[in-house]
């Protein structure tokens, strides 16, 4: 079964997006569009201390009326992270996000984060291994397969 270090690994770039509690939410979102992702890390460090996804924007930030150039990401972030490790099954991180209800897991080992994988990062990765599979099968069932 894969584990979350194998998804990290398909994904490339271990870069986390990060922005620290003290930002505005004006920067944090210039970082998000920046880097074309739905969501930012907010660490203290490289300890995670909560997230900041579009949803959060909408509900904490515009239909709340704050100010994005005044409001501190700490003040409208999730700030009880969900967080999976690098052993975890793909299966168990896709559990975690349909319970808790989010889209992005910070992938964090001892304490520090090594990696972010997102619903689509495990969506790619299964739908790649079905993919494989019905191939191998087509070629075995057309007398293709090498076995």
């Amino acid at each position: 079964m894969a584990t979350i270090a194998t998804v990290l690994a398909e994904k490339g770039s271990r870069e986390v997006i990060s922005v620290p509690p003290t930002a505005t939410v004006r920067q944090a979102v210039e970082v998000m569009c920046g880097a074309r992702v739905g969501a930012v890390l907010v660490c203290e460090g490289r300890t995670p201390c909560g997230i900041l996804s579009e949803r959060d924007l909408m509900v904490r930030v515009i239909l709340a009326g704050h100010d994005p150039n005044t409001t501190l990401v700490q003040d409208v972030m999730t700030k009880e992270v969900a967080c999976i490790g690098p052993d975890a099954t793909v299966a168990e991180a896709m559990a975690v996000m349909t319970e808790r209800r989010c889209r992005h897991l910070p992938v964090v080992e001892s304490g520090e984060v090594v990696g972010l994988v997102s619903i689509g990062d495990l969506v790619r990765h299964e739908s790649q291994g079905k993919e494989f599979t019905i191939r191998m099968l087509t070629d075995y069932i057309s007398g293709k397969y090498p076995g």
